[in-house]
């Protein structure tokens, strides 16, 4: 993925306010972060943390999307979970359901669409091996490759979003 600038990515948000996109934050790593093992930016809003947000790159620029992060609730250490956008398997504090208000009319009359997903949105990083998941059974083995999971998750991943886009 390319670097994005502030001003990029607070104008490729499509499921909220030009208000909400101009007030959220930035990743506190954000001068930091490894574009070239991106293949989307995703985060937790440090100043609203039940809110997170995914850019994806797209032919005809960035696409944006604001998700609610719901409130802590318990987790079981013995059990695992699945993202369903990297296929990355965690204890089950590591996957949670991020719901997303669709684009116009219908996401401000409350319609959502939701999807389960790592819970830092390191999907790149855990497909490329750069960040490893908290399991108690270790990581199941694929026989893919980088570029055939890369290829998975991003075709996953706008799924999801051209679900929230299209309203």
């Amino acid at each position: 993925m390319e670097p994005l600038s502030l001003q990029q990515i607070r104008s490729s948000f499509v499921n909220c306010t030009k208000g909400e996109a101009s007030r959220l934050r930035l990743p506190l790593d954000f001068a930091t972060l490894p574009w070239q093992d991106l293949d989307f930016l995703g985060w937790v809003d440090p100043g609203a943390p039940l809110r997170a947000h995914l850019v994806l790159p797209r032919e005809d620029g960035p696409l944006g999307i604001s998700l609610r992060v719901p409130a802590a609730g318990r987790t079981s250490a013995v059990k695992s979970s699945l993202c369903q956008i990297c296929l990355t398997g965690h204890a089950s504090s590591g996957v949670t359901l991020l719901a997303a208000p669709l684009a116009g009319a219908r996401g401000r009359e409350g319609n959502t669409v939701g999807t389960y997903i790592c819970a830092d949105l390191a999907c790149s990083l855990y497909i490329r091996g750069k960040r490893q998941p908290r399991l108690r059974a270790g990581r199941q083995e694929e026989s893919l490759t980088v570029d055939e999971r890369i290829a998975r998750t991003t075709t996953h991943l706008n799924a999801f979003v051209d679900k929230v886009a299209a309203g």
